[in-house]
């Protein structure tokens, strides 16, 4: 993934791979004129540390933009943290010890992988369909470990337009997901850093406002709706476990940066923040259809796609005679990269999927990229039919199916929803 990320720096190559937003959206002038405004007010405070766990003021930020989504939190129960990233980091440094089991979901979010790893946690990874997380799986999972002498120090879900496979957890799903938690006194931890960015649907509720803050810890950040550059995120948690958090960060960064706290207090001081977010909403969802129309285009009729509701990715799916690991270098050579499947899973499974991101670039760069990944695969299963004799119609564009979101051969819904391909 490092590697790949230096690679996708490079202006000639078409990125589909990170997972960012689009910065250049934010108007200069208001960059300037925030930053004007902190040098001239606060120029002793943003160059000077901070408290560990956060400013105050931009704890009040916090607590605004969860009450977004019907969350009432206590600012006293807010840790600020140096980006999303870090309250992953955090929760293991708190919790895990070499070979406690980790529960996560299948595919999961691939940047939560280096960080389980470092601690040694034995990750069980729980299936996906169109609604998220199985927690019928889920619970027979926590019953076999459980005879086993085993319990998880932690379930690890992104419920909302799941990173990487676009798809979200439904109510009843969450509703259970909270009442195992209770019943078996078991931690969640909801990383959410995409449900603002809904594009169409119902919005709901999160897992954090379900549970009322007992066993859920709740993960924020301000990357997906202002800036990721300004790497501030937070976690919310029970009194005891932000106070153990808080020990870990001061270990690791003292505080986060005074600088960009000030930035984010400045901003939503001019309480314009949620017009903002919806001009990536609609920014986003013409991407996303742009991306959705270039799949039905270019990709072969055995191939399969998610279908975000929202969010900043989807989740595409080869024949499995196809590596996406080995598929990325010779798509690195047409100067376009993806995230293959394989690193979002800790035993070796995903390797005919991809990881595809529709914010960060143009609709125009969108389309090519995808032409030039579409190209590649084409080329991979042409040599595969050449090889055995298979039908060549397998290179030919599907048609539309009448269904939503699948994810890595799991059932298709029923006829009459929303066409998954082309965004109809």
């Amino acid at each position: 993934m490092r590697d790949l990320m230096a690679i996708t720096q490079r202006p000639d190559v078409i990125s589909l791979a990170g997972g960012q937003p689009d910065t250049s959206t934010f108007p200069p002038e208001s960059y300037a004129a925030l930053m004007g405004r902190i040098a001239a007010e606060s120029t002793a405070r943003a160059l000077q540390y901070g408290p560990t766990d956060g400013m105050a003021a931009v704890k009040d930020c916090i607590v605004e933009v969860m009450a977004r989504e019907d969350m009432r939190v206590d600012p006293d129960d807010v840790l600020v943290t140096t980006g999303g990233q870090q309250v992953i980091d955090l929760m293991c440094k708190t919790f895990v010890d070499p070979g406690d089991v980790i529960v996560a979901e299948a595919p999961t979010y691939p940047g939560a992988v280096p960080s389980f790893a470092a601690y040694q946690a034995d990750v069980v990874q729980v299936a996906m369909d169109a609604d998220g997380m199985r927690i019928d799986e889920l619970e027979d999972l926590l019953d076999r470990l459980e005879r086993e002498g085993r319990r998880p120090k932690f379930v690890y879900t992104v419920p909302s337009f799941q990173n990487p496979a676009g798809v979200t957890m439904a109510l009843e799903r969450r509703r259970r997901l909270v009442a195992i938690a209770h019943e078996r006194e078991l931690l969640v931890l909801e990383d959410n850093p995409y449900s603002l960015l809904r594009y169409e649907g119902d919005p709901v509720p999160t897992l954090q406002s379900l549970d009322g803050g007992n066993f859920v810890v709740y993960l924020g950040t301000f990357s997906k709706i202002l800036s990721a550059g300004i790497r501030l995120g937070w976690a919310v948690a029970p009194a005891p476990i932000i106070e153990k958090m808080n020990l870990g960060k001061q270990g690791v960064d003292l505080c986060s940066s005074s600088m960009t706290q000030l930035f984010v207090a400045e901003y939503f001081r001019e309480g314009r923040w949620m017009e903002y977010v919806a001009s990536l909403r609609e920014l986003y969802r013409r991407r996303r259809d742009a991306m959705l129309d270039a799949l039905a285009e270019h990709f072969p009729r055995e191939a399969e796609w998610t279908y975000p509701q929202g969010g900043m990715f989807l989740w595409a799916t080869l024949p499995d005679y196809i590596d996406t690991t080995d598929l990325l270098a010779r798509a690195l050579q047409e100067k376009v990269a993806f995230v293959p499947g394989r690193a979002a899973y800790l035993d070796g499974r995903g390797g005919s999927s991809m990881r595809l991101n529709f914010s960060g670039v143009g609709e125009d760069d969108i389309r090519e990229g995808i032409r030039r990944i579409g190209k590649v695969v084409r080329e991979q299963v042409g040599l595969y039919d050449t090889l055995t004799g298979a039908a060549q119609a397998a290179t030919e564009p599907a048609p539309a199916p009448e269904d939503t979101a699948e994810v890595l051969h799991l059932p298709r819904r029923e006829p009459g929803k929303r066409d998954a391909r082309r965004g109809a």
